[in-house]
Order: C-alpha cells, then sequence, then structure tokens
C-alpha cells in the first residue's frame, strides 16, 4: 500500500515541476527528494523492515 502512495507522490511531483509550479515557488529542491524517499522506500521494503 505505501508503493502507491510514494508513487502517487512522486508523479504529482513530476506534474508540478514539469507545470512550473514548483519552480514558481523555489521548492525545486522537492524534484531531488522525491527519489531518494523513493529508493529508502524500496530499500526498507527489501529489508523487510516496513
Amino acid at each position: 500500500m505505501i508503493f502507491y502512495i510514494i508513487y502517487a507522490l512522486a508523479i504529482a511531483v513530476l506534474i508540478l515541476h514539469f507545470t512550473g509550479w514548483l519552480g514558481r515557488r523555489n521548492m525545486e529542491w522537492v524534484v531531488l527528494a522525491t527519489p531518494v524517499a523513493v529508493f529508502a522506500v524500496i530499500i526498507l521494503d527489501y529489508l523487510k523492515i516496513i
């Protein structure tokens, strides 16, 4: 279930990035933080922690 939430947020970040919404609000750092969060969830799931 957490995969669906994380991937939905990642898609939302991509949409906001390409429409320019993040750039206008100086939040482009979210584009870099999203893959880190996705990677962490994948690793934690692989290790059976979550």
